[in-house]
C-alpha cells in the first residue's frame, strides 16, 4: 500500500471510531458523560469562568418581569454561576438540578451563600422535573442545557413547561459563536465528544402552548423568554 493508501486507512479508521462513538451515544450514555465530566465544561470549569453576559441578560429580563421572591429554577445549573449572579440581585428563592454531583460540592466551595440559601439536587432533568407538581416554578431556566438533551428525551420539554407558572427562559447556542450551532444537521460534536443538537426554540415551546415575548442575542447563546397560557 502507498503512502496515500495508508494515509486513507488511517483516516477511514479514525473516522469509523468517531461514527462508532456518536452511535454509541444513546440517551442513556449521554447521560453519563455530563454525570462524570470533569476538566473542560465541568462544575470546577464553569466556576472558573463566573458570570458573563448570559447571566446578566437573565437578571436584566427577571427584573423585568417578576419580583425578587419569584420561585426560580434552573435546570443544569452546574456549580451555579447564573444562579449566584441573580441572588447577588436580590432573588431570594433559587433551586438548581444538575446530573453532576460535583456540582454541589464546587458551589458550596465558590458560592457558599447561595449553597446555604438556595434548594439543590443532584439528578438528570428526565428525572427530577417530573417529580415537582404542575406550576412549582415562576420561572424556569436553562443555559446550554436543552442542546444536549438526546431526541428520545425531548419529552422533558413538555414536562419544563409543566412545571412554570409564568416564564420559562432558554439561553441555547442558535449559531451566535463562529465555531458552534453552524451545521446544518441536526446535531454537531463539540470537540468531536458529545452532541450539540439543533433546533428551533421558538418552534419547541410555542408548539406546546407557550408564547415566545422576546428574545436577546448575545455573542454565545440566543435568550428567549416564553410565557405559559
Amino acid at each position: 500500500m502507498g503512502e496515500t493508501g495508508r494515509q486513507n486507512g488511517r483516516h477511514n479508521d479514525s473516522v469509523k471510531g468517531l461514527d462508532d462513538k456518536r452511535a454509541s451515544m444513546d440517551p442513556d450514555a449521554n447521560r453519563q458523560s455530563w454525570a462524570e465530566r470533569s476538566g473542560e465544561f465541568s462544575p470546577e470549569y464553569y466556576a472558573d469562568i463566573g458570570q458573563n453576559e448570559v447571566s446578566d441578560a437573565l437578571a436584566t429580563v427577571l427584573e423585568y418581569y417578576v419580583s425578587t421572591d419569584a420561585a426560580i429554577l434552573e435546570v443544569g445549573c452546574s456549580s451555579g454561576r447564573h444562579l449566584e449572579y441573580l441572588r447577588r440581585a436580590g432573588f431570594e428563592n433559587l433551586t438548581g438540578v444538575d446530573i453532576n454531583d460535583e456540582s454541589f460540592a464546587v458551589m458550596a466551595e465558590r458560592y457558599p451563600t447561595l449553597s446555604e440559601t438556595g434548594t439543590f439536587q443532584t439528578g438528570a432533568i428526565e428525572e427530577v422535573v417530573p417529580e415537582f407538581e404542575d406550576d412549582t416554578f415562576d420561572v424556569v431556566y436553562s443555559v446550554e442545557t436543552l442542546q444536549h438533551i438526546h431526541p428520545d428525551d425531548a419529552w422533558v420539554f413538555e414536562e419544563l413547561a409543566r412545571v412554570t407558572d409564568d416564564l420559562l427562559i432558554t439561553a441555547e447556542n442558535e449559531g451566535n459563536s463562529p465555531d458552534r450551532g453552524r451545521s446544518d444537521g441536526e446535531v454537531s460534536y463539540v470537540n468531536d465528544e458529545f452532541p450539540l443538537y439543533h433546533r428551533d426554540w421558538k418552534r419547541v415551546f410555542t408548539e406546546i402552548g407557550l408564547a415566545q415575548l422576546t428574545t436577546k442575542p448575545t455573542s454565545r447563546d440566543t435568550v428567549r423568554v416564553f410565557r405559559t397560557p
